[in-house]
């Protein structure tokens, strides 16, 4: 059985449909497919990197959100753009591209204050803020307690920089077992596909104009 590696956004596709994934992540027989909104938001993404931790000017299509990283960059603590964690199935720290490497994130912008024991945890949104989905900040939430020992609180925050709104949520390390354990029995359903072979389609109103494993039944766009 092939070893598991997942992230949030891997573990959000295999519940989408587990076929999807298959095709994609397990066998890539389907290359990743760009659109304008996720070009949008890789550039939005380099610019605040480089804003934060380079100084450098934000083009002038991003300069909007300089008043929101103005105020980020206010907060006591090590600012870390773009940065990556990652951990093994004992939840040990492990480098990203470590064989041994079960669960990867990458936080848009993470701020770390030692000496009060909180981290901001900020997690940059480029489309609609009607369904937001604060699973993303509790698995950043309890990697963020792995990769800094002294942080007991994590506030998380999904920024959706183009509706000008905010979510915010909050974890503490009192919710590191529970959270820990819904995210192990997620991944276990990964890992019953893989050791029965079976993959199932699961049709949506996405099938047709998104999805990219066109020989599956329910595609439309072959």
């Amino acid at each position: 059985m092939s070893k598991i590696k997942w992230s949030h956004s891997s573990l959000k596709q295999f519940e989408t449909c587990q076929r999807q994934y298959h095709e994609i992540k397990v066998l890539k027989k389907w290359p990743h497919e760009q659109t304008e909104q996720t070009i949008y938001g890789e550039q939005l993404r380099l610019a605040a990197e480089l804003y934060v931790g380079e100084n450098q000017p934000l083009p002038p299509q991003f300069a909007f959100i300089k008043p929101t990283l103005d105020a980020l960059l206010t907060k006591k603590g090590v600012k870390y753009p773009e940065h990556e964690m990652a951990l093994d199935e004992q939840l040990n720290v492990v480098a990203w591209d470590s064989p041994d490497v079960w669960v990867r994130g990458i936080a848009d912008l993470l701020i770390i204050d030692e000496e009060e024991g909180i981290a901001w945890c900020i997690d940059y949104k480029t489309g609609s803020d009607r369904y937001p989905d604060t699973n993303q900040l509790d698995l950043m939430s309890l990697m963020v307690f792995k990769h800094f020992p002294s942080v007991t609180e994590v506030r998380g925050a999904l920024l959706f920089v183009v509706k000008n709104s905010i979510v915010k949520h909050k974890v503490t390390r009192e919710d590191e077992e529970k959270l820990w354990w819904k995210y192990r029995e997620r991944v276990a359903s990964i890992a019953s596909c893989m050791d029965t072979g079976v993959w199932r389609p699961k049709q949506s109103g996405l099938c047709k104009k998104y999805c990219q494993v066109l020989t599956c039944e329910y595609n439309g766009r072959t």
